[in-house]
């Protein structure tokens, strides 16, 4: 088999090409050998990347409202490949457009997954909101009491490589979630146990939310991150599921190992 990973060197993608040694790596900055140029932005680069190649890893453009014509583009200069994973998430539901279109578009190949993991982990690691809150000793959101079933990134590449490389398709979608659902407040606490530094949540409305994220992303993406901090709040990510163990043998980790190891 031949795997293409687009976004090879992001968060998952770039946990996955560690685990498929000889997939190639689709990217906007190729660097290395096994790299080759890749950009949403470029469909001349489709050509190039998806020589030979007969699985693909799919994430979308980011930061595109409606990316199902660029994929679907995509797709169809795909004439070798047979199965595709694709990286959604657990908070897109089923559309006509935008990012819940995509799903339709590669349920019509012969072999298929739809991954749809829960929040990261990671976001409490890095450049995101939610980490600079970390720092700060005060994590901000607009979810309330409301629980996430909060996934690591190296569990959703090892559901990513079983689903590419099993002889038999999964042709199916897998709700990506770890052992546990935790509150920010929950996340904060564990956080203050394992660190030692005091961090605590702090809960606000979502308009107070989208206000704040808009201080540094468009208005419009601000306030679809505030909805889904608010459907946060009504329970919609309230769930576990044991599709890592259940796909990979391996339990998936906990947030209190995430953090022993990463923040800690």
């Amino acid at each position: 088999m031949n795997v293409l990973v687009i976004g090879g060197t992001g968060t998952t993608g770039s946990l996955l090409a560690n685990l498929l040694p000889d997939a190639r790596v689709g990217t906007r900055k190729p660097v290395l050998d096994d790299h080759v140029r890749f950009d949403w932005d470029d469909p001349s680069t489709f050509d190039a990347a998806l020589d030979g190649v007969d699985r693909v890893y799919l994430i979308p453009p980011v930061g595109v409202a409606d990316p199902a014509p660029v994929v679907e583009s995509f797709l169809a200069r795909a004439r070798l490949v047979r199965r595709v994973v694709l990286l959604s998430s657990s908070a897109v539901g089923e559309s006509a457009t935008g990012m819940g279109a995509l799903p339709a578009l590669v349920r019509a190949l012969p072999e298929w997954a739809v991954l749809r993991p829960s929040w990261f982990m990671q976001n409490f690691t890095g450049d995101h909101p939610v980490a600079a809150g970390v720092r700060d000793g005060e994590i901000v959101t607009g979810t309330g009491d409301g629980k996430v079933g909060f996934i690591d990134a190296a569990d959703i590449a090892a559901v990513a490589a079983r689903a590419l490389t099993d002889p038999l398709p999964h042709n199916t979608d897998h709700l990506i979630t770890g052992p546990e659902a935790l509150s920010y407040a929950d996340a904060a606490a564990i956080i203050t146990e394992v660190t030692g530094r005091p961090v605590r949540h702090r809960s606000v409305s979502t308009a107070e939310m989208a206000a704040r994220l808009a201080a540094g992303l468009p208005r419009e993406f601000a306030e679809v991150l505030a909805q889904l901090d608010e459907d946060i709040r009504h329970g919609a990510e309230n769930r576990v599921t044991t599709t890592v163990l259940d796909v990979t043998g391996k339990p998936a980790r906990t947030f209190r190992d995430f953090v022993r190891t990463s923040i800690g």
